[in-house]
């Protein structure tokens, strides 16, 4: 997934263009908070795979099991019904979504951003520096 897509969406959580979310999300997907506040969409495929990794860390590491029942707890299948409605009410306050929202694609994944959220995180004005520590992560452009 790649691109931003600027969208409102209703007191129900259902979009302005259903169409186009529905061509981007697929039939089926898991929706669940996300990092910085926003919330995440991941492809069925793609929510398997990150099911594996989560299954695979360690019960005995406290880090783990929170982090683990962070996407988990918060997870939910999700179809995109008629009205486009997408969102659960407890994921739009988790993330602060009212009216107008940000879906950005992030390869394996959308991030769904409520219109603020979204300004405050893609400040990218120290991205030179952020770049050089990716080269820690095998990152090298």
């Amino acid at each position: 997934f790649m691109g931003e897509y600027n969208h409102t969406i209703d007191a129900k959580g259902a979009s302005d263009h259903p169409g186009e979310v529905q061509r981007l999300l697929g039939e089926e997907f898991i929706l669940t908070r996300g990092l910085d506040g926003c919330l995440s969409i991941y492809p069925m495929d793609e929510w398997k795979t990150f099911e594996e990794k989560l299954r695979a860390l360690p019960l005995t590491n406290k880090n783990a099991r929170t982090f683990s029942r962070f996407f988990v707890a918060g997870a939910t299948m999700c179809e995109l019904d008629k009205q486009g409605e997408f969102c659960a009410q407890t994921l739009r306050e988790f993330a602060g979504l009212e009216k107008d929202v940000v879906l950005t694609g992030n390869l394996n994944r959308i991030e769904v951003w409520s219109r603020e959220k979204w300004s405050e995180n893609c400040n990218y004005d120290d991205m030179d520096s952020i770049a050089e520590g990716m080269q820690d992560m095998g990152i090298i452009i």
